[in-house]
């Protein structure tokens, strides 16, 4: 055998030898680690990876609920701009749920938000999973509190005044990730190879069509449509009022439904009824159309007349209304004349003190005949 051929025989027998001298390490390290007392060492993943971050003394757990965790895995990386102040302990499906649960680990001197929020993002293009902790964006409500306090185990201000607690959980709505390497090639083929670049073209040399020699009116179109979302944003509160009136309406609409079915119920037999006159309606209508076109063919005929019958009526109501208040106390004395309303103030008794003085007819019989009076003198008869 030629030295070359040793060498090479040397080399093959290695290979051969190095899985199992790797599978005997594990079986060893395996041993070594429950004799240690670490039972409960299930794998290289358990293992604290080199260089991660000092969690300290005072480590207190942080959970967040991811919608997709992606392929983040144990021991990864929980980082507060960049800097790495935790790791990932466990990345699990709680029973009956559907939400990934990711439970973390952050060192004690870290001070976090209570409203803190939880992304999942890469290192680099092809780097690893980590998650990214945050306070929360400026335009969400609750997000001016400062994002200091002390951790769990410390002394100062608790989690209440705005401190992220020991066993906290970060929802959904507080977590997002972003979009995977895969995605964006994904979404890049389909625009290259059956969207819409080839579309460009068209949209571009339309629009420079449309646009094109109407430039004022474009211009004008979006100085109207700047008005009205200015006059929408100035009324936002009659829009939002008109709104609620119409959910007031809606509420008070289905609480009397069964009114308004029984409602309903009686006005079928009357647009029955409407339905079977409908013939006699159109006529009656067509009658109605006939004689307004008579009685404003009148009207135009005799314009002249009655303009002249107005000018002559004039004088009389502007005499009318000089009279004013004393046209209407006139007509009240007319009506009670002799004897108006004025004068019965000045009546003593029920009976008004009149005296009459009778003169018969010669040949006049009076039956019964009159007795005469006791004075002679007296010319008449009074009563």
């Amino acid at each position: 055998m030629t030295r070359a051929h040793a060498r090479t025989h040397g080399l093959r027998a290695a290979r051969l030898r190095r899985p199992a001298a790797l599978a005997v390490a594990a079986a060893l390290a395996s041993t070594a680690l429950a004799g240690c007392g670490l039972g409960g060492f299930s794998g290289v993943q358990d293992l604290p990876l080199p260089g991660g971050a000092d969690l300290g003394d005072h480590p207190y757990t942080v959970r967040a609920q991811f919608a997709n965790v992606l392929n983040l895995v144990p021991q990864s990386a929980v980082k507060v701009n960049d800097v790495a102040v935790g790791r990932v302990t466990k990345v699990s499906l709680p029973d009956g749920g559907w939400t990934a649960e990711v439970t973390m680990k952050v060192n004690g001197k870290v001070r976090l938000p209570a409203n803190a929020y939880a992304e999942l993002r890469q290192s680099s293009l092809l780097g690893e999973k980590f998650v990214q902790l945050s306070a929360a964006p400026s335009n969400v409500p609750g997000s001016t509190a400062a994002p200091g306090g002390t951790p769990p185990g410390g002394s100062g201000p608790s989690a209440s005044t705005g401190t992220l607690a020991d066993g906290a959980v970060i929802p959904v709505s507080r977590t997002n990730r972003n979009p995977e390497v895969e995605e964006v090639f994904g979404a890049l083929s389909m625009l290259l190879n059956g969207g819409g670049i080839a579309q460009l073209r068209t949209i571009t040399t339309e629009l420079n069509r449309a646009l094109g020699g109407n430039e004022p009116e474009v211009r004008s179109l979006l100085e109207r449509a700047r008005t009205l979302v200015g006059g929408l944003d100035a009324n936002r509160r009659g829009i939002t009022d008109a709104i609620d009136g119409l959910d007031r309406l809606s509420a008070t609409l289905r609480g009397r439904k069964n009114q308004i079915a029984v409602a309903l119920d009686d006005i079928e037999p009357g647009l029955r009824v409407l339905a079977e006159q409908r013939g006699a309606l159109v006529r009656m209508l067509r009658s109605l159309d006939e004689l307004s076109g008579v009685a404003v063919s009148t009207v135009n005929r005799s314009r002249d007349d009655l303009i002249a019958d107005l000018r002559a009526l004039e004088p009389t109501l502007r005499k009318l209304s000089d009279a004013g208040h004393d046209l209407p106390n006139a007509l009240q004395a007319l009506f009670t004349y002799p004897f108006t309303d004025a004068v019965l103030p000045a009546v003593k008794g029920d009976y008004l003190n009149v005296y009459l003085h009778v003169t018969a007819a010669p040949g006049t019989e009076i039956i019964p005949p009159l007795a005469p009076l006791a004075s002679p003198s007296t010319p008449g008869q009074g009563g």
